[in-house]
């Protein structure tokens, strides 16, 4: 599902990288940046 820009972003559950699941809807009304990096840092 491609996501245009000013669309609502779709809720959605990541782990955060302390292994905690965070949801969009935690952060509603706050602005929010993924980032997603590979597994112990290492190069792709």
């Amino acid at each position: 599902m491609a996501v245009e820009v000013g669309q609502v972003a779709p809720e959605f559950t990541l782990r955060s990288h302390q292994g905690v699941e965070v949801s969009l809807s935690d952060y509603r009304g706050r602005n929010v940046v993924l980032v997603f990096f590979p597994l112990a840092w290492t190069p792709v």
